[in-house]
């Protein structure tokens, strides 16, 4: 086996040697040469070996650094979910179901950025240019200073993109665009991940922005290997149900602003219309009071959301009792009906349970926990709670209701849309003005036996 050959390095000039003597011939300086010891042992080409690099430039945490320019587009609720705007350089990931309106979304932020001066490409991998242009026509987008072009190799297209020099470059989707130095079909996950990177890399080099768009799996998540996600910025995904007409953008990564900020959206005839209160669009349809209908009032992001929760509550003719659930986490119901039963000693034994969050929305916080079990009860007692009511609050497995952030707004937020009153936990911070009712509760049993005279 070969001997690895030594290097000796002037620590005064950085100049190297096959050997060592005791005077540097480059800059003259005595003593200064010292042996190079390896960045890392093993074969060279199994591992870094003896070559070393050069020094990178080190800074402290008080360097101060200007933020980041941001360009919005007039669109407010996709400007809220990017942070503020669009970063120069940054890669964004926009997944959803097909047919949910990604394609139409970004047509219609790509014609927004470009009419506000931003040079935009538009590269489809998925449909003709006559597709695209036949849903701008539709949109209304036709004179839109947007460039077309209908591609999926993705050499040509970073070719194109640094001969062309855009602000912003929008790619659908990332799973027909194919590399033509990897063995493999496009939509695999070599391909996946290496036009991935090469995009984002090139995104970061140029300070061209690029918006990829990601097909989804049956489980709803981004399909492609996990590692895309990490090498983006930001993480949208573009939510929704077919038969509703509202959309969900939300925001499950950012590094240039909020996470789980979410944009509010109505699909119409001619595209996807901003909706500005979102509450009051999820509530416009609500009935009379109703048994198991009650009001929760969350926070999405930086937003407050009312939403309405709807259960039902059914004899059951099945050995194992339905549980079904919309719009919420199957696994909390369950605790939840566990802790009615074992500190309230309400069963739920041989009853089917269906929980439904009107208007397809899809709640994730904890905060919830109490409007869904006054739900749950309302349905089963068949009581209503009063129309002007909203409930928050987290029931842990002992049954005490824990307080949840930003109480104050959620208040304001209900205040705002009409409503008088709220249960919430007892240690609540509440704050002043919020001009509501307040009917603080300490535990579920209290809960029940104050709501419905039981427990």
């Amino acid at each position: 086996m070969a001997k690895a050959q030594k290097t000796f390095t002037c620590n005064a000039c950085g100049a190297s040697s096959s050997k060592w003597s005791g005077r540097c011939e480059a800059c003259g300086e005595w003593n200064s040469i010292v042996e190079e010891v390896p960045l890392s042992s093993g074969p060279a080409s199994k591992s870094l070996g003896g070559k070393r690099g050069s020094t990178i430039k080190l800074t402290d945490l008080s360097t101060e650094e200007t933020p980041p320019p941001r360009t919005e587009c007039g669109m407010g609720e996709l400007d809220r979910v990017l942070g503020g705007g669009l970063v120069p350089g940054s890669a964004i990931l926009v997944g959803g179901d097909p047919g949910i309106g990604k394609s139409t979304l970004l047509l219609q932020a790509a014609a927004k950025f470009a009419q506000s001066g931003l040079p935009t490409i538009y590269v489809s991998g998925e449909e003709a240019s006559a597709q695209v242009r036949m849903r701008a026509q539709r949109l209304g987008l036709t004179d839109a200073p947007v460039r077309l072009a209908a591609e999926t190799n993705l050499r040509d297209i970073m070719t194109t993109l640094d001969t062309e020099r855009p602000a912003l470059a929008i790619i659908d989707s990332i799973q027909t665009m194919w590399a033509d130095h990897v063995d493999s079909a496009p939509g695999s996950v070599s391909q996946v991940r290496t036009a991935a990177h090469e995009l984002t890399t090139f995104a970061k080099k140029r300070g061209i922005s690029v918006v990829l768009v990601g097909h989804v799996t049956k489980d709803g998540q981004i399909a492609g290997p996990r590692v895309v996600e990490h090498m983006v910025d930001t993480v949208l995904y573009f939510e929704g149900e077919r038969g509703h007409q509202f959309r969900i953008l939300r925001a499950v990564k950012n590094r240039f602003g909020p996470a789980d900020e979410i944009g509010v959206f109505e699909m119409t005839g001619k595209g996807l219309a901003e909706v500005l209160n979102p509450s009051a669009l999820f509530l416009s349809d609500r009935e009379d009071p109703a048994p198991g209908s009650v009001v929760f009032a969350g926070i999405e992001g930086t937003r407050p959301v009312l939403v309405e929760f709807q259960a039902l509550v059914a004899p059951s003719s099945l050995s194992q009792p339905r549980r079904s659930v919309l719009g919420w986490d199957s696994g909390r119901l369950a605790m939840i009906l566990a802790v009615l039963e074992s500190r309230c000693g309400i069963p739920f034994a041989g009853l089917d349970v269906y929980l439904n969050v009107a208007g397809g929305m899809k709640i994730s916080e904890p905060a919830a926990d109490l409007a869904v079990a006054a739900a749950l009860l309302s349905a089963r007692e068949d009581a209503a709670i009063p129309k002007e009511t909203v409930v928050f609050g987290e029931i842990s497995l002992s049954g005490a209701l824990r307080p949840v952030g930003q109480t104050e707004n959620r208040l304001k937020e209900a205040q705002k849309l009409g409503f008088t009153a709220a249960i919430a936990p007892t240690r609540s911070k509440i704050g002043s003005g919020s001009g509501l009712k307040i009917q603080k509760m300490a535990d579920l049993t209290g809960f029940v036996g104050e709501i419905f005279g039981a427990g």
